[in-house]
């Protein structure tokens, strides 16, 4: 049996620009490394299409924001070195990884640990697997600077690692890896 903390771990969340195929406007990404939560990279860019008014509901970030921002093949680079893990985390992964495959291209997306998915497994009969409610169940965003928000790409990318650390606990990796593949998407959230 493999203790999971001897993978590195990258944890990502992106938000995007509403538009249909949405693309990426902020990227954060956390590492965790002997089961320790690193410190947020973050990257806010400039999509090709504008952020449309219901994405900037949800995340708060304006057109205004991103008009002078790196375009993503600016960071590119820097990104894929972020990447370059064991593997990649983040809850209801399809939709980061779908963006970050979109975005850079030939990438190989390394081994995938979804937190929805883990959480369904891992804690049964819990009335909301959405990322919100699993961090106010587990009171995961305590002691978080007060300038990280929820639906932002730092916040989110923070509490779901911790989420992760608090899901790994005592569990081996083949535990961990031990997911169905599949189900349903009643919480899984849009792309913003």
């Amino acid at each position: 049996m493999t203790d999971w903390k001897k993978l590195n771990y990258v944890v990502v969340d992106v938000e995007g620009n509403g538009q249909q195929p949405p693309d990426l406007v902020e990227l954060a990404a956390v590492p965790i490394v002997g089961g320790i939560v690193g410190e947020p990279m973050e990257w806010i860019v400039r999509p090709e299409q504008p952020i449309t008014s219901f994405a900037r509901r949800i995340h708060g970030i304006t057109n205004d924001e991103v008009e002078h921002a790196d375009t993503f093949a600016d960071v590119a680079h820097q990104v894929r070195g972020t990447l370059d893990v064991d593997a990649l985390i983040a809850h209801n992964a399809h939709v980061d990884v779908g963006v970050l495959q979109r975005k850079l291209g030939d990438w190989i997306c390394p081994e995938v640990f979804d937190t929805l998915k883990l959480a369904r497994r891992l804690l049964p009969g819990t009335s909301s697997y959405k990322l919100g409610s699993l961090v106010d169940n587990f009171d995961l965003a305590t002691n978080l600077a007060p300038d990280l928000k929820p639906h932002r790409a730092g916040y989110d990318a923070l509490v779901t690692a911790r989420l992760f650390v608090h899901l790994a606990g005592r569990r081996t990796l083949e535990e961990l890896r031990n997911q169905p593949t599949g189900g349903s998407q009643d919480d899984a959230p849009a792309l913003f």
